[in-house]
């Protein structure tokens, strides 16, 4: 059985000149991000902060333990390369998700000078991933300082024993804490990211770990089954593998409990309260455009996607020397780009269009229940969510 996976932090792509520079539009506030009223189409800008003071043993991003006396020179060189982007008429952004590795490692105030750069819209979304043990007062004060409106808190489970298995070194206890931080500095909205299927958790420690986290009342939760990459510790031990059967008991698990708790499932993986959905992460689902910064960052634009070179010192240095960051790209043809659209669009809480489908295969996943009509949209049933990937098989 197919279970909903984890994404990338981001997609691919390449770079692209823009013809005229919007930056005249923008206004500086002294304590805040440069800000615009609205832009033409949604348009995201991620960053990517790769240090970690440990590295988990199911994570496959780019990533380090061992290079914090690279925080500073990175940091300068995320700056930069962002005023270059501005310069060369980067569009303003709508949505900003700033990702990692920690972000909340490096010192708050050089995170929000890199924030600050950045020109957004009046009414961007401006996200910032955190590690439960690092989440205070003072560190979220910074963040708002620079425009940051929404927090996504790295829970992964309220079982101690499930957070020794996945190799996560925060105290469980302590999402409570940084929820009511989250709260006392009057942050609009927030996610709490829990991860299901690691080798030794229970039906029961899963169920904890939903409720636990439904109690902080989450305007917003992921779920992700854990999945194994190549090249992860994880990857060598197949005795922790997680099993597709128990995962997918789990998933009904938290649907269940997220959809009686008022959360609505708007991406296979994803809940929400209306009006609290991702912004920045449907960007990415609906194939809309963003740019990345930072070491292995991702980015794309009229179907050209491209990434960075992976390691933070090679970023650095190309930065420093005005060189381009890009590692590799490609392009998607119209065939390619449309049915990509569909795979990511039938993920969603809107569904596609039944004509997608040969008539034989549409009949064959409607009376088997993994589609449903909604008024001329078909969408996925909760056994089609599971089902998601052998459900994309069938678009044409």
């Amino acid at each position: 059985m197919i279970v909903p996976s984890r994404p990338c932090s981001t997609s691919r792509s390449i770079r692209w000149a823009i013809a005229s520079s919007r930056s005249t539009c923008c206004t500086d506030r002294p304590d805040g991000p440069l800000v615009v009223t609205s832009a033409d189409q949604p348009f995201g800008v991620y960053v990517h902060v790769p240090f970690c003071a440990s590295k988990c043993d199911y994570c496959a991003f780019a990533t380090w333990t061992d290079r914090h006396h690279l925080v500073d020179v990175y940091l300068d060189a995320l700056e930069i390369d962002i005023a270059r982007a501005v310069a060369a008429g980067m569009p303003l952004a709508t949505t900003v998700f700033v990702g990692g590795g920690t972000p909340t490692l490096v010192p708050p105030e050089r995170l929000g000078a890199v924030i600050r750069s950045i020109p957004v819209t009046g009414d961007a979304e401006i996200s910032v991933e955190c590690n439960p043990d690092d989440v205070t007062h003072d560190l979220l004060e910074h963040y708002g300082d620079a425009g940051v409106n929404r927090v996504s808190i790295g829970v992964q489970s309220m079982v101690g024993h499930v957070l020794g298995t996945l190799g996560r070194r925060h105290d469980q206890r302590n999402v409570a804490s940084a929820v009511e931080a989250v709260r006392s500095v009057g942050l609009p909205t927030f996610n709490l990211d829990i991860i299901y299927g690691a080798a030794g958790e229970s039906q029961d420690d899963w169920e904890h770990t939903v409720r636990s986290v439904l109690e902080f009342d989450p305007p917003h939760v992921s779920a992700y089954a854990l999945t194994v990459e190549a090249g992860t510790p994880l990857a060598g031990q197949v005795d922790r593998h997680p099993d597709d059967d128990d995962q997918a008991d789990k998933y009904e698990v938290v649907d269940t409990l997220m959809t009686a708790a008022g959360l609505e499932n708007y991406e296979v993986s994803n809940w929400a309260r209306p009006g609290h959905e991702c912004r920045h992460n449907l960007l990415y689902w609906r194939q809309q455009d963003y740019l990345g910064f930072g070491c292995a960052s991702h980015s794309h634009r009229d179907g050209r996607r491209w990434w960075n070179v992976r390691t933070p010192e090679r970023y650095v240095d190309l930065v420093r020397a005005g060189a381009a960051t890009e590692s590799a790209g490609e392009t998607l043809d119209t065939d390619t780009r449309r049915m990509e659209g569909l795979q990511l669009a039938v993920r969603l809480r809107d569904g596609v269009s039944p004509e997608v489908f040969a008539p034989h295969d549409l009949d064959e996943l409607l009376r088997g229940g993994l589609l449903r009509r909604d008024h001329d949209r078909v969408v996925l049933t909760r056994t089609g969510r599971l089902m998601a990937n052998a459900v994309s098989m069938r678009l044409r």
